[in-house]
């Protein structure tokens, strides 16, 4: 498939940053794994956003902060307008450092505390309820006061799972929200809001990577159809606010963005033409159609080296920093590209190579059977659409050290400036972290 101008512009853009690092040893014999994110590429995914759903219904769209728990990203999207979705302790304390003001905040965590949940209700963060315990425990902590921000209930509206099932949260047995095709559940949610008048919104999400847009359309209008239904039973609208989740897939086979959130918004369109008429206030949740194709993750090659027939570059990311690609490499295949010593794309006759990582297990391939021009020691393996989850969702496998991020622009000239994001981890850090303060504490324990 021909990509379009704006693909080719952010595939330029990353070609210039990869050399641009080398050259200023970003990455390199001493620092042989970086993280790049292309901040013209993540503006204009807001932007696209943004636009899709533009019309009458307002919108308040959060970033889930899963995606890339990173203070400078998010404070990147909290200048751009976002919102945030947190789903712990540490990422709402990342979203607020980030300046995330609490009414942007959705907090949509299964397994809250009494400590988190008064703290958001204190401060006026919508909080989707995963189940009835959940929902009797605010209503002893609100004791009859009103709620100082929105209050949902997550549906899980059972319409099956996409091709990944662990990325899958509207199947039947999924752990996420009140299963709706269970028996009495409907009518225990719709109980739920004739008892308690401070819940005002419902949360449904279908799933995110694999999940085919029919089948997000699907769970949407279930959830749609049962605001409806309890707002009928109510006589008024109590129910003022749908929050939709994310989940609009990415195209990881090119440089395309395909679906579209323009594509996304069409399907809801047709599927649920009454969400849309402003009655309902919408609130998303996208992560990683945000942010995966404008990262990128740069490795050295180290060795290269053959077994079996199969030519092996070994290099140093691995299942440290690509986690689901390496455990789950049909589920999350990535792009691969291939640089000089001096970051320049190579050239010549493609060879079928596999990509390894630094981890002491024989699965760590983030690529495997991949055609290439030929690899040597010295030249840069670049990993593409990796600016989701594979920058903050570090697997600390052998020890190996957090790698440092950087965000680029790149001028009209060419020209690339880079910001640090995150400093790479030292392994004296690494040491200090595996509990060195306490080395001693096991062998006195012995000895008392």
């Amino acid at each position: 498939m021909t990509s379009g101008p704006a693909s080719r512009q952010r595939g330029e853009r990353r070609t210039a940053a990869l050399a641009r690092a080398v050259e200023d040893g970003l990455l390199g014999p001493h620092s042989p794994v970086v993280g790049l994110l292309d901040v013209d590429g993540v503006l204009a995914a807001v932007d696209a956003l943004n636009e899709a759903f533009a019309g009458p219904a307002p919108v308040r769209h959060t970033f889930a902060a899963k995606a890339c728990g990173l203070v400078p990203v998010l404070r990147l999207l909290a200048d751009a307008g976002m919102g945030c979705e947190v789903a712990s302790p540490g990422e709402l304390e990342q979203a607020l450092a980030a300046g995330f003001p609490y009414d942007r905040l959705v907090f949509d965590s299964p397994a809250k505390t009494v400590a988190e949940l008064e703290f958001a209700l204190s401060h006026g963060i919508a909080i989707n309820l995963d189940n009835f315990q959940e929902l009797a425990r605010v209503d002893r902590l609100l004791a009859g006061r009103e709620a100082a921000g929105p209050i949902g209930i997550r549906v899980n509206p059972q319409v099956g799972a996409g091709a990944i099932g662990a990325m899958s949260t509207a199947t039947a047995t999924s752990k996420f929200g009140v299963a709706l095709r269970d028996p009495g559940a409907v009518d225990a949610v719709t109980e739920a809001f004739e008892r308690h008048p401070w819940l005002n919104r419902l949360h449904a999400h279908v799933g995110s990577q694999g999940c085919p847009l029919p089948l997000i359309a699907e769970g949407i209008r279930a959830a749609y159809e049962l605001a409806e239904r309890i707002n009928d039973r109510l006589g008024h609208a109590r129910i003022t606010g749908i929050d939709i989740g994310g989940g609009l897939p990415v195209n990881f086979t090119d440089e395309d963005d395909r679906p579209t959130y323009a594509d996304y918004v069409a399907e809801l369109r047709a599927a649920v033409p009454g969400l849309f008429d402003g009655r309902y206030t919408l609130v998303t949740e996208f992560g990683r159609s945000l942010l995966a194709k404008s990262g990128t993750i740069g490795t050295v090659v180290e060795y290269t080296k053959s077994a079996g027939g199969r030519r092996i570059a070994v290099t140093h990311a691995g299942a440290q920093v690509a986690t689901r690609t390496v455990f789950m490499p049909g589920s999350w295949p990535l792009r691969v590209g291939v640089f000089d010593a001096a970051g320049r794309p190579k050239q010549g006759p493609a060879q079928v190579v596999d990509i390894a990582g630094p981890c002491c297990f024989a699965g760590d391939l983030t690529a495997t059977g991949v055609w290439l021009p030929a690899v040597e020691p010295g030249d840069v393996v670049a990993l593409h659409d990796t600016g989701a989850y594979y920058f903050s969702s570090h697997f600390s496998y052998n020890s190996l050290p957090r790698p440092a991020v950087y965000g680029y622009r790149t001028d009209a000239g060419g020209r690339v400036r880079f910001a640090l994001v995150r400093e790479a981890q030292s392994v004296r850090e690494v040491v200090e972290e595996s509990g060195l303060a306490q080395a001693e504490a096991l062998v006195e324990l012995r000895g008392a």
